[in-house]
């Protein structure tokens, strides 16, 4: 028995941009890390990453600069993806910008992995 498709979603989550946030985001990140494992695992993230400051694409990965996450789940419905970014770490410990975070139905053009 085949799995239903499951509606896409695109999620944007930018870091905040005050003092601090960076060493905020570095003191949880190996729980954030260990949950979204686990998420991909059951097949709700299909893409994710970090998001990095335009400068970061010349700059040697120790000067590379994080400033938000993004990626593309399947879910049953917009509020199980809000769900799930609620319950994160970078969301509890005010790493994202609660007020800045885009979470979209989308349709993939091409496929997603």
């Amino acid at each position: 028995m085949s799995n239903p498709v499951r509606p896409k979603f695109f999620v944007y989550a930018p870091d905040k941009t005050e003092e601090g946030t960076f060493a905020k985001r570095m003191s949880v990140r190996t729980e954030h890390l260990t949950r979204m494992k686990t998420i991909l695992t059951e097949g709700t993230i299909r893409v994710g990453g970090v998001l990095l400051s335009p400068e970061s694409l010349t700059a040697p990965p120790e000067s590379q600069k994080m400033i938000g996450s993004t990626f593309i789940c399947e879910a049953e419905s917009l509020d199980d993806v809000k769900k799930m970014v609620e319950e994160d770490i970078y969301y509890k410990e005010g790493v994202w910008d609660k007020e800045k975070i885009v979470v979209l139905p989308m349709i993939a053009a091409t496929p997603i992995p």
